[in-house]
């Protein structure tokens, strides 16, 4: 882990929680379809998501995507689908992880989709997809 680190996760912690959050995903009833429709590859997803957060948290500057491009050109991704996003991410988090590491996780989640939903009702839909 990085001396600059957000807060002290490791990468193994990151790998699980991203795998088995997307193993809750596949399963759920209205996000479920949403992904399905977009994801070919999931463990390819999987540990581009990984990258993301190791991005996000430790600071690795291992992804380089564009997640509000994405969820834009999707279509089918609306601000309201957030909350169970949300939902089930932070469920995850509190099992997989302490209290104060979820809880910090949770609270940058909960900004970044915030943004995204903003992102999605302000600046709307027909951005083309940058293989993010």
């Amino acid at each position: 882990m990085s001396a600059l680190a957000r807060f002290p996760v490791t990468p193994a912690q990151i790998d699980r929680v991203v795998q088995v959050f997307y193993a809750r995903i596949r399963a759920h009833p209205d996000l479920g379809p949403i992904f399905a429709a977009h994801i070919h590859d999931w463990p390819a997803h999987e540990e581009k998501i990984a990258r993301f957060w190791r991005n996000a948290i430790l600071l690795e500057r291992s992804y380089d995507g564009n997640p509000m491009r994405t969820h834009m050109a999707a279509g089918n991704v609306r601000s309201d689908h957030f909350p169970a996003w949300l939902a089930e991410f932070d469920a995850v988090l509190r099992a997989e992880l302490s209290p104060d590491l979820a809880a910090a996780w949770s609270a940058l989640a909960h900004r970044i989709g915030q943004g995204l939903s903003f992102g999605l009702d302000h600046y709307g839909r027909g951005v083309p997809n940058l293989a993010s």
